[in-house]
């Protein structure tokens, strides 16, 4: 229908309430069709899965079941161009879709400020099944022969951390001593001060050792660091921050300083109001926020009710996400680190809810199960 059709690329969390909510899109006359991977990877459990603690299965939901389950036409290529004067999309096998209004939720990639992804040896925070071959690879070289395998994680902030604590966990469940380092500027400086320093005390002792520093280069055997020294280093983890994808760039739209989309509270573009974007993808204008799952799960409703008001007329909701917000680490050894604000737990219980948050997200965004008639 003419100024109702909606391209959604991406099959983010906020793009995964819009499919199972698509019945509203139509019966409001919208007319949906989905660009993504045929396969999502929550995020929430990626360290789980790092670990050893889940298998990758449990952070798997089968996006083409669910695109048929709810009856979305689905296209499962990469989008290779966006054409916002002509209102086309084109994917790799040259196919377009038309759209009036565009919704992007396609999370974000690693930093590579230094250009390291291309070189041997070197994992990426994301896309996260480089995590998951980081884990195979390990697994398979200490199946081998038992051997040290020098990990250096090149970032300090949470991520990076958590990260790090899945790989001791990994190590631990395969019978072998961690050999881990941790190479930033100030590791753990965005925690409350007492956190830091209960999580950083727990991390060594498990054998993983901080090393001030800002990794630049590559090399065998080795990394190297912008006041020259040279880390010993078998396999390097970027995790020093996150960016948007390129796509967002080959929109020719304002972007902060991490490449994100700036939106407006109604998640449309700031320049562009046929575009809208959600998640690490985007930020939202005067309320800048870090790249956390929990803003997109939240901003789902308000997306799914302004595509829903295409063409009628209805005034936009707006969308302020939270000043605090719950974020739960697991520390791959049973033990999880909560924190909200200045407050924070670190235990048992505290990853006991992040499994069943993040176990929960999953379940209820998987295609349900056919009917015993079906």
């Amino acid at each position: 229908m003419v100024g109702r059709r909606l391209v959604l690329v991406g099959a983010g969390h906020a793009h995964l309430h819009l499919l199972r909510q698509a019945s509203r899109l139509r019966t409001a006359g919208v007319d949906v069709t989905l660009i993504a991977p045929p396969r999502f990877q929550y995020s929430g459990l990626a360290s789980g899965v790092l670990s050893g603690a889940l298998q990758p299965e449990a952070a798997e939901i089968d996006i083409a079941a669910l695109a048929a389950a709810f009856g979305v036409r689905h296209l499962p290529q990469p989008v290779i161009g966006i054409d916002r004067a002509a209102r086309l999309v084109t994917v790799a096998s040259g196919e377009t879709k038309p759209y009036d209004r565009l919704s992007l939720n396609i999370g974000s990639v690693a930093s590579d400020p230094y250009g390291l992804i291309s070189q041997k040896d070197v994992w990426p925070i994301k896309p996260l099944a480089a995590l998951l071959a980081l884990r195979a690879r390990l697994e398979t070289l200490w199946a081998r022969d038992r051997q040290t395998v020098r990990v250096v994680v090149a970032g300090g902030g949470h991520s990076a951390l958590e990260i790090a604590a899945s790989l001791c966990g990994l190590a631990e469940r395969n019978g072998v001593r961690p050999d881990v380092t941790v190479i930033a500027p100030e590791p753990g400086a965005s925690l409350p001060p007492s956190a830091r320093t209960r999580l950083l005390a727990a991390l060594t002792a498990r054998g993983v050792i901080f090393q001030t520093g800002v990794v630049v280069g590559r090399s065998k055997g080795g990394c190297h660091m912008s006041d020259g020294t040279v880390c010993p280093c078998d396999f390097l983890v970027l995790a020093a921050g996150l960016a948007a994808p390129s796509l967002i760039a080959d929109l020719n739209l304002p972007v902060d300083g991490d490449g994100r989309l700036r939106v407006r509270p109604t998640m449309q573009s700031v320049d562009d109001p046929a575009i809208f974007a959600v998640g690490d993808c985007a930020v939202i204008d005067g309320h800048e926020r870090p790249a956390t799952g929990v803003f997109g799960v939240r901003a789902a409703p308000i997306m799914l009710s302004n595509l829903a008001a295409l063409g009628d007329g209805r005034p936009a909701r707006l969308y302020r996400p939270q000043r605090k917000w719950l974020s739960i680490m697991d520390l791959g050894d049973d033990r999880g680190l909560a924190l909200r604000g200045q407050f924070w737990s670190l235990g048992g219980p505290a990853l006991r809810l992040k499994r069943y948050l993040d176990l929960g997200f999953v379940r209820r965004m998987r295609a349900p199960a056919p009917s015993n008639g079906e």
